[in-house]
């Protein structure tokens, strides 16, 4: 192939498409990181052209993901590098309050205008009696949306947005709180927030743990590298072969059309989906992780075997631990935190969680996802305190299978389409299961049934046989780890569908 024929595949690649973004699951972006790493495997020990490089990369990597919304992503990143840095030659306390406002009522804004204009706009047209049209004055403002073929007859979501602008949040109430330095370079700071092996879906990373490394030294030993690569593979194995199989053969189905399953099939949906949430979203954070380990940056984890806790605030402690952490260091400890008495304690935790499910989408059912998290949340505290006065302790084995059950139902309302879908459901689980058709279940299901097995085990195994694996592939030759990850491609060419599935995560 000539150069002249190779211009519209490059032409393809360099052109943002909706309908396919660049993911981890799909050969695309496997070229993007070849290509990314040819020139930082030049790079990377020259810091000054090492961390450019990663900007270029991440900015590309979210316009191929989001479009036009890099303009935005950018907008972030200049308004608070400039807050930060004049957060940091402000002395008066006046003026530091008026700063760190003014960026997080921006962010927060933007946020609102995205996630919520259409919603906001659905009900007052409720309240008033006739329809309000959705219309993205965003777009319709911006010079070049002829050039960017920008929908403004649209309110879209930018993916990831919900990440990027906690990140930036974060780092602002840190320079004000003195907890980090503003830093001194617009570069650094935009690496920090672009990063693009976690921009998308996090984990949310906070500007003490990450941009110390900005202006280290690359360091990569083995036991780094075939723990990164372990973590990669694992991570879309999870995915592809875990999470993708139980979505398509028997989650959809039966949260798609509820009325035409058995209460069987029902029960088993939602235990599909409780792992289905669980590898899709942890298999990204460990493709993250592994990634940005391999280019010799540490990410701290974001799950810690969840189903595997004894109560529900045990559950926070290991699910989407990043996000669990930013509520409760911006959110619940400013509301008061447990400080003004039991009561506004419990209102504290209902309030946060009730944010925490707005976070993830204007929709009522979020808001009875966050409800319902807060309301155990506060129930578990309360008992707690009770238990000290009581003869006996809720065994650890029973706290937990409770703790998953409460879970497991709580994504019903956080996968349905509706509330009526969800109601549908509840009402299909109220009743006594046909145990008779299990073998016919087992048949139709097999490899969805298969996989739901298979992601149990891999949930469950001790954390030890997991350090284990890490530690064999860290003193693997190269060559062995070449092969192993060769024959891990196979495996998961052999799962994969024609069409890359996106993270669940994507639309938060």
């Amino acid at each position: 192939m000539n150069f002249p024929e190779l211009l519209p595949l490059l032409n393809d690649f360099l052109r943002y498409r909706e309908d396919s973004p660049l993911i981890f699951t799909s050969a695309e972006f496997w070229a993007f990181f070849l290509v990314f790493l040819s020139g930082y495997s030049l790079l990377y020990k020259n810091i000054r052209l090492r961390n450019p490089w990663i900007l270029l990369f991440s900015l590309f990597f979210y316009y191929k993901s989001s479009g036009w919304a890099v303009l935005l992503l950018l907008f972030t990143i200049t308004q608070d590098y400039l807050i930060a840095r004049l957060l940091g030659k402000t002395a008066s306390a006046t003026g530091r309050k008026f700063l760190v406002s003014l960026s997080v009522s921006v962010n927060l804004l933007v946020l609102a205008y995205f996630k919520y204009a259409f919603l906001l706009a659905e009900w007052l047209g409720l309240m008033l009696g006739h329809e309000i049209p959705q219309y993205n004055w965003l777009a319709a403002l911006l010079p070049c949306r002829d050039l960017l073929q920008l929908n403004t007859e649209n309110i879209l979501l930018p993916v990831g947005i919900s990440f990027f602008l906690f990140h930036s949040i974060s780092y602002t109430v840190d320079v004000y709180r003195k907890a980090v330095p503003p830093l001194k370079s617009w570069v650094d700071y935009a690496v920090f927030v672009s990063f693009f092996p976690e921009l998308v879906a996090g984990p949310i990373v906070r500007a003490r743990d990450f941009v110390d490394q900005l202006s280290a030294p690359f360091s990569l030993n083995k036991a780094d590298f075939g723990k990164g690569v372990a973590l990669v593979m694992g991570g879309l194995f999870k995915k592809i072969v875990i999470s993708d199989m139980l979505s398509t053969g028997l989650a959809d189905k039966v949260f798609d059309q509820p009325e035409l399953a058995s209460v069987l099939e029902t029960w088993l949906a939602v235990l599909a989906y409780a792992f289905q949430i669980f590898c899709d979203f942890s298999g990204y954070t460990d493709i993250a992780i592994g990634l940005a380990l391999l280019l010799g940056y540490h990410l701290r984890p974001n799950f810690n075997e969840p189903y595997k806790a004894v109560s529900i605030t045990d559950f926070w402690r290991r699910w989407h631990i990043s996000l669990s952490v930013w509520l409760r260091d911006y959110l619940y400890i400013p509301l008061g935190g447990n400080r003004k008495g039991k009561i506004l304690t419990y209102v504290n935790l209902l309030i946060t969680m009730l944010l925490g499910g707005l976070w993830h989408g204007a929709s009522l059912k979020f808001l009875i996802w966050g409800g319902l998290h807060g309301l155990a949340l506060a129930f578990h505290k309360a008992w707690m305190e009770a238990e000290k006065y009581l003869p006996f302790r809720i065994p650890g084995i029973l706290g937990g299978l409770l703790t998953f059950c409460f879970v497991a139902l709580c994504w019903i309302p956080f996968r349905a389409a509706d509330m009526d879908v969800t109601l549908r459901i509840l009402d299909k689980l109220r009743m006594i299961p046909d145990w008779t058709q299990l073998p016919l279940l087992l048949e139709a299901f097999s490899t969805a049934l298969a996989c739901l097995l298979g992601g149990m085990i891999l949930h469950f195994l001790p954390w030890r046989w997991k350090e284990y694996l890490f530690s064999l592939c860290g003193k693997m030759p190269v060559w062995l780890l070449g092969i192993f990850c060769l024959a891990g491609m196979m495996l998961l060419y052999q799962f994969s569908s024609g069409d890359s599935q996106p993270f669940i995560y994507f639309q938060f």
